[in-house]
């Protein structure tokens, strides 16, 4: 039987225990005087609580309204709690519709970036997922990516760059896992690989060559930089300045005004922005600070900065510029390539003096022994012969 309180009586209780209306709706009142209200049932053989609510806010009345709301729901053999739940879900979905896939991705890299390796990890991320999850997806609600859209962003690249898309898949598999835990979308992650991707795409061991960037011959080399001389803008400034320097494209991307040192002419990129996590000191061509001159003011802390305030240049900048000059067929990271094969066939610099160059970690036990200097001098000369040669038909 229902309507066993009454309201003056509910306002009086003080005594701690459970106190039932009937109809499955109980007053809680605790050890410390808060008062709730509790609809318990059993459904499928299984008993459950459900809360109402505080006592202070919904009247007795208020609360035999929920309480009956919940029995009809458990006549139809619905559970009050479940629907509850899905509610709540729909409703911070409906919230989250304004929050995009790239602030997502944006939370994601400054929650977990403290536990990475060092900040060329988190300049890796974004860099990838600028040049191919952002420009489909990544201005619409996480909530709307769907397996269409990721397949969009993974197969122009999944046969040709096979690593890259194997990265960018993980990476946004592990941000729309995220959205879906702080209740931004629900369901099934559609970058998930085991039992969906794994059913459209060909696995990676089939697909994967040993993968090369594509690099121009070295004989080549002075032509594109005089078709590069003809293109404007901080991009085309940057690739001039990546390929005299031989340096990777992350390092020559977040190049700041407090690594360069003008008079000296050097740059000096700090360990945790380094592949080995060592500080490398980069002589610089006469060519590459005339680079840096016509850069300078436009930025306080980057030297190649984006339209984006304190942000550096994206690593798509240079892959668009690419495409303008219809050199798709190419990389920027294929120049090291070129540099290293120029230095090796038509220079007698030794190879320990073109590997520190190139940053790379000395192995040999010959070549480890030159790790107690970093020969710089002598890689001041062979980056200017680099310089001197790129330049012939400028």
């Amino acid at each position: 039987m229902a309507g066993k309180l009454t309201a003056l009586g509910v306002a009086k209780l003080k005594t701690p225990g459970m106190y039932g209306d009937g109809g499955g709706l109980w007053l809680q009142v605790t050890s410390k005087g808060s008062k709730s209200w509790i609809f318990r049932f059993t459904l499928r053989g299984k008993s459950r609580e459900m809360g109402l609510g505080s006592a202070g806010t919904f009247t007795l009345a208020e609360a035999r309204d929920k309480a009956l709301t919940c029995r009809k729901l458990c006549y139809e053999g619905i559970d009050p709690i479940e629907m509850r739940r899905g509610q709540r879900q729909d409703a911070a979905i409906e919230a989250a519709k304004a929050i995009t896939f790239r602030t997502c991705a944006e939370r994601y890299i400054e929650a977990h970036k403290a536990g990475w390796r060092n900040a060329k990890h988190a300049a890796q991320w974004t860099a990838t997922l600028e040049a191919y999850a952002f420009p489909i997806f990544g201005d619409l609600p996480v909530a709307a990516v769907d397996t269409g859209l990721v397949m969009q962003a993974l197969q122009p690249i999944w046969t040709t760059k096979a690593e890259t898309a194997t990265r960018v898949r993980g990476r946004v598999e592990a941000i729309l896992d995220w959205a879906t835990t702080h209740s931004y979308r629900r369901g099934e992650n559609p970058a998930r690989w085991k039992g969906h991707l794994a059913n459209l795409l060909p696995k990676r061991s089939r697909v994967q060559k040993v993968e090369h960037h594509a690099a121009l011959p070295f004989a080549q080399v002075p032509a594109f930089m005089k078709s590069l001389a003809e293109q404007t803008g901080v991009a085309a400034k940057l690739m001039t300045f990546t390929i005299l320097t031989a340096a990777r494209t992350g390092e020559a991307l977040g190049v700041r005004w407090s690594e360069v040192d003008l008079d000296a002419g050097i740059w000096i990129v700090p360990a945790e922005r380094m592949k080995a996590g060592a500080e490398h000191r980069v002589p610089l061509s006469s060519a590459a600070l005339a680079i840096l001159a016509e850069m300078k003011g436009q930025d306080a802390t980057y030297v190649f900065p984006s339209g984006r305030r304190g942000k550096p240049l994206s690593n798509m900048a240079m892959l668009v510029l690419l495409r303008r000059m219809e050199r798709e067929d190419i990389t920027v990271h294929g120049f090291r390539s070129s540099f290293r094969d120029w230095a090796s066939e038509t220079t007698d610099f030794p190879s320990e003096v073109v590997e520190m160059a190139l940053a790379h970690t000395v192995e040999s036990k010959v070549e480890r022994a030159y790790r107690r200097g970093d020969l710089l001098e002598k890689r001041r000369e062979l980056m200017a012969s680099w310089a001197e040669f790129v330049r012939a038909s400028a």
